[in-house]
């Protein structure tokens, strides 16, 4: 809800309220942390399979199929594990930066394949990680917060 403030025209100003905040960067911090999870957790069980459709993927993209397959088989225990920490606010400024990176990674590969429908929902994904990162001092509801509070 947004709460409305006189000024000096006595016109009246917007603002945001902190808990509303709170609560939103909470939801979406969770939505994120599900998609991330259940992307790595639906490919964690046949790795080798996302692997080789890796491979196929980026056979044109001039990049040795060694580091394809490399960077294929840690993206889905990456995926995995940053998405659990997200979703539960768990070292999330560490996961989130960690997500960036896969993310930097995913979108050298996807340009070079020319993959542009790919890569625009990539910069949906970055916009997302950016906010959470940006706002990471409104995640009060989180184990990170919790253990904060524990340790005063």
């Amino acid at each position: 809800m947004l709460d409305s403030k006189p000024t000096i025209n006595n016109k009246p100003q917007v603002s945001l309220r902190t808990k509303d905040i709170v609560a939103a960067y909470t939801l979406l911090r969770i939505v994120v942390g599900v998609n991330y999870f259940n992307h790595g957790f639906t490919r964690i069980f046949d790795v080798p399979s996302f692997i080789n459709s890796m491979v196929t993927t980026m056979q044109d993209s001039g990049i040795p199929e060694f580091l394809v397959r490399i960077n294929a088989g840690l993206v889905p225990p990456v995926e995995l594990i940053v998405g659990a920490l997200i979703t539960v606010g768990f070292l999330t400024r560490s996961a989130l930066i960690v997500c960036f990176i896969l993310m930097i990674i995913l979108m050298y590969g996807i340009t070079m394949i020319q993959n542009w429908d790919g890569a625009s929902s990539q910069l949906i994904y970055n916009i997302v990680l950016f906010i959470l990162l940006a706002g990471v001092n409104f995640n009060r509801f989180s184990v990170d917060n919790w253990l904060k509070n524990q340790r005063n």
